[in-house]
C-alpha cells in the first residue's frame, strides 16, 4: 500500500496545487490566439482582450482535465518511476481531497466565464468532454487517442474564433489538424522508443515505422495546407514558409538525434533554435498582417 507523505507546510502544498495544474502546458492554449493573428484583429484592443480571456478560460479548462488525469491514474501513476514523484497526487504531495476542491473551483470559474463568453466556454466544455471520454476509454484505442489528441488544438483554434466572432479559414483547421497529428504521433512514437509498451497500454498496438508513417504524413500535410492557406487566404504571409518548414525539420531533428518529442511542450522550451524560430514567426506574420506595414 502506498503511504502518502503529508505536506510539510502550506507552500509545499501551494506548489502542489501549481503543479497539479500543469501550468507549462498552458502554452498549448497559443492556439487560441491563431484567429487574433490571422484575421488582422491584434491590432482591435477589445479583440485582443476577447482572445486573451478565451485563452484563460481555456487554460482553466484544460488544468481541469489534467486533475481529473491524474486522479484517475493515480495507482498506476504511483508504480512509474518517474510519476511518482513528478506528480502531486500520486507522490502524495497533496491529498486527493484537495485535488478535488481544486477542480471543483475551476469547474465554478468555467461557470462565472459563461456569462462573459458562453460560446467559448461552450466549446472549453467539448474539449473538456472529449478529454474526460480519452481519460476512461479513448485513449486505449490506437489512432482513435491520437486523433483525439489532435481535435483538442482544433477546438483550441475554434474557441478563438469564437471569441472574436468571426469566421475561421477551413485551411487553417485542416493545418492544425494535421500540426496537432504530427505532435501527437511524435509523441508515441517516443513513448515507445524510451519506453516500450510499458507507459501505455496502447503502445502494445503501434510500432515505430508505423508511427512514423503517421508522423510523416502528418507534417507533410501541415505543411501543404499551410501553404494552401498562404497562398489562397493570406499571400502575404508566403515568406513564413520556410520557417514552418525549417521548424517541422528542427523538431524532427531533436526527436531523432536528441530524444525529444514526448512532451512537445518541453522539447519547444529545451531548444533554443526552436524557440527563436516560433518567435521569428509570429513576429512575421504580425508585421505582415499589420496595417500599412506588411
Amino acid at each position: 500500500m502506498h503511504e502518502s507523505i503529508a505536506p510539510s507546510s502550506p507552500w509545499t502544498q501551494m506548489r502542489g496545487l501549481i503543479a497539479l495544474m500543469r501550468p507549462k502546458q498552458w502554452i498549448k492554449n497559443a492556439f487560441v490566439l491563431a484567429p487574433l493573428v490571422f484575421t488582422g484583429e491584434f491590432v482591435n484592443p477589445d479583440s485582443v482582450a476577447h482572445a486573451l480571456l478565451a485563452v484563460a478560460l481555456f487554460c482553466v479548462g484544460s488544468s481541469a482535465t489534467y486533475i481529473i488525469n491524474d486522479i484517475h491514474d493515480i495507482e498506476r501513476d504511483r508504480k512509474h518511476p518517474k510519476k511518482s514523484k513528478t506528480r502531486p497526487l500520486a507522490s502524495g504531495a497533496i491529498p486527493v481531497s484537495m485535488g478535488l476542491a481544486l477542480l471543483a473551483f475551476l469547474y465554478a470559474l468555467q461557470i462565472c466565464g459563461w456569462f462573459w463568453a458562453p460560446k467559448v466556454v461552450l466549446v472549453i466544455a467539448a474539449y473538456m468532454v472529449l478529454n474526460v471520454a480519452y481519460t476512461f476509454a479513448l485513449k486505449h484505442q490506437p489512432v482513435i487517442d491520437i486523433f483525439t489528441i489532435a481535435i483538442g488544438f482544433v477546438l483550441r483554434v475554434y474557441a478563438g474564433a469564437m471569441a472574436l466572432s468571426v469566421p475561421v479559414s477551413s485551411w487553417m483547421f485542416v493545418t492544425t489538424l494535421c500540426l496537432a497529428l504530427y505532435l501527437a504521433a511524435v509523441k508515441r512514437r517516443q513513448e515507445l522508443s524510451l519506453s516500450g509498451s510499458d507507459g501505455r497500454k496502447v503502445l502494445e498496438k503501434y510500432s515505430l515505422s508505423l508511427v512514423d508513417r503517421y508522423a510523416e504524413m502528418s507534417a507533410t500535410g501541415a505543411l501543404v495546407f499551410y501553404s494552401m492557406f498562404v497562398m489562397s487566404a493570406r499571400p502575404q504571409l508566403v515568406f513564413t514558409v520556410p520557417l514552418v518548414l525549417f521548424g517541422l525539420f528542427r523538431y524532427w531533428y531533436m526527436v531523432e538525434k536528441l530524444d525529444g518529442g514526448e512532451s512537445p511542450t518541453d522539447a519547444l522550451l529545451a531548444d533554443w533554435q526552436l524557440m527563436v524560430t516560433v518567435v521569428l514567426w509570429i513576429v512575421a506574420c504580425v508585421w505582415a498582417l499589420w496595417p500599412g506595414l506588411g
